[in-house]
């Protein structure tokens, strides 16, 4: 019996599932509700076991049908790996249930859904713009929003906290210090902002507002042919690049049903890793910074330009790289190359050790991390955590073992997890996981397969430059594939990657053109960001910065 069969089984005995709609979508289950069902379903669904994450909640705009938008959620289980995609019609002023009771994780997403499309979720405690500046005039992922439409907004909102109905509230208690952090401050890693009251030195609420970076990324995707989105995902999380390169595109080539060459397969493996590995770097050594441990910062960041000169070897840049493309990858290594990967993993290593004496067995690092700020497990799930957040809480959930992607089920390494989910756990988490990325990146390179960088298919691959300039075929294929775009078959997929801080989801419907219809983004930072006021209540200013660091947030993917 299939997944999805089990699944309408299970439903049948508790539902009236006459209304509901089973399917299954370029392997992904999916199941279509009415609006009224979704929160007894999903708290079942939770209740029982069967998927314990909400990972995304988002708006789809269909606005040729009656019921013009479809609020989905995607589901995981950490037992098993399955997912599912549950969508509920709404038509134009209708509202849904918000399932905050269910998952409190579902807060921001709820609100980013009611942002961008105007979606409304009944008994949400504060339903109010997240990405958008509050002035801010209508809903951009509408499809009737003009993408190159402009508004001035220049007014800044002063230090305030939310009501209980979710209105803006400018009373201060007067026996607190109202005090505000950020958007342009060292500390906060980024454009973020925190509101917080203080009572000395301990937090009693603080208010995180994030959209200071905040560029539309999805209506761009909308606008621009399915390719030159790739330099678009360099700057989500623009410390590790290449990781969003990989997600997208191995999203794109799910609809597309296309498996792309061992050699290209390995070759983003390596720079995934690589990836990690430095925005590990940044986080372990920014993070001890704020603490003042100043030589790990600078020892640190050695490595980090180590692996910016590899990119810088392979592409001709060292950030934002856009390596990756549809079907493989944009070229081949140079010779050499992968030697000299091998020959950093060999310094790396000695460099990782070399840290870990630095902080780990520093007293006052210990004192400042050991016990503060922790999560639980259940509210690690609860908040939809993932990545080293997660795993340092002690829940082993990792996609490349759980759902295992280019050759990662053939690799040898071992997924590190913490116990109380604290501030030193997620350093011990993240150094240990830059050991096992250089574990990986060895194994590799000393078996990366001949053949080719990239599939071979005129209507996904653009023909090498030899051909384009030595034979009409080869220009004919160049000009139709860019005047008419690649074209995946109509369909929608939500695929998955291990990043650096979690997982990285892309839910991609493809209407059959030149662009895609709708590209949601699932960020690692988003749902950690939001627990930030939970997490840090009681504790003190101090450890709020060293907090914030630890969780290792990036703004262009926080805020897209």
């Amino acid at each position: 019996m299939s997944k999805l069969e089990n699944l309408k089984q299970d439903l049948a005995g508790r539902f009236n599932i006459q209304n509901y709609d089973f399917s299954n979508a370029i392997g992904d289950d999916v199941l279509v509700l009415p609006k009224g069902d979704i929160v007894p379903v999903l708290k079942h669904f939770r209740d029982t076991g069967r998927f314990d994450f909400l990972m995304d909640v988002c708006g789809v705009d269909w606005p040729k049908r009656e019921k013009r938008f479809d609020v989905v959620y995607h589901l995981f289980s950490s037992k098993d790996g399955s997912r599912l995609r549950v969508k509920v019609p709404l038509a134009e002023g209708e509202s849904i249930e918000s399932v905050i009771g269910v998952w409190k994780g579902a807060d921001w997403f709820e609100r980013e859904a009611y942002d961008m499309f105007g979606i409304r979720f009944d008994n949400h405690p504060n339903l109010r713009k997240i990405l958008t500046h509050h002035q801010f005039v209508g809903h951009p992922l509408r499809k009737d929003y003009e993408a190159d439409a402009q508004q001035h907004c220049d007014s800044v909102l002063p230090v305030h906290f939310d009501n209980v109905d979710g209105q803006r509230g400018d009373v201060l208690n007067e026996n607190l210090v109202p005090l505000n952090i950020g958007p342009s401050h060292p500390a906060m890693h980024g454009t973020l902002r925190v509101m917080a009251e203080l009572d000395g030195e301990t937090i009693v609420r603080a208010n995180p507002e994030i959209g200071y970076l905040h560029r539309c990324f999805e209506k761009m995707a909308e606008t621009h042919p399915y390719n030159q989105v790739i330099p678009y995902t360099d700057r989500l999380n623009y410390c590790s690049a290449p990781a969003n390169n990989v997600g997208y595109c191995k999203a794109v080539e799910r609809v597309l049903n296309v498996e792309i060459p061992p050699r290209a397969q390995a070759m983003r493996v390596i720079l995934c890793e690589l990836s990690r590995v430095i925005d590990h770097i940044i986080a372990v050594g920014t993070g001890a910074l704020d603490l003042g441990a100043l030589t790990t910062f600078f020892h640190m960041f050695t490595y980090r330009e180590k692996v910016y000169t590899l990119f810088e070897r392979l592409c001709g840049a060292r950030l934002t790289v856009s390596m990756t493309r549809v079907g493989g990858m944009a070229q081949d290594a140079p010779e050499g190359w992968f030697d000299e990967v091998l020959e950093f993993c060999r310094e790396m290593n000695l460099a990782i050790d070399e840290v870990s004496r630095l902080i780990l067995d520093n007293k006052i690092f210990v004192k400042r991390t050991m016990g503060v700020a922790p999560v639980s497990a259940q509210d690690a799930i609860a908040w939809g955590f993932t990545g080293p957040m997660l795993r340092a809480t002690g829940v082993n959930v990792d996609l490349r073992k759980t759902k295992p992607y280019y050759g990662y089920d053939a690799l040898d390494f071992d997924v590190p997890v913490g116990t109380n989910g604290d501030i030193y756990d997620r350093y011990l988490v993240r150094i240990e996981e830059m050991r096992q990325s250089i574990r990986i990146i060895q194994q590799v390179c000393k078996n990366v397969p001949g053949g080719d960088y990239t599939i071979r298919d005129k209507g996904i691959v653009l023909p090498e430059k030899k051909d384009v300039y030595g034979n009409i075929e080869g220009l004919m294929n160049h000009f139709m594939l860019v005047i008419k775009g690649l074209r995946p078959p109509v369909g929608e997929v939500y695929d998955a990657t291990e990043a650096p801080n979690g997982e990285l989801g892309f839910y991609l419907i493809s209407d059959g053109s030149a662009n895609p219809y709708r590209l949601k983004v699932r960020p690692p930072c988003f749902a950690v960001y939001q627990s930030f006021s939970s997490v840090v209540k009681g504790w003190q200013l101090a450890d709020a910065i060293a907090t914030v660091a630890s969780m290792n947030l990036i703004a262009g993917e926080l805020d897209r």
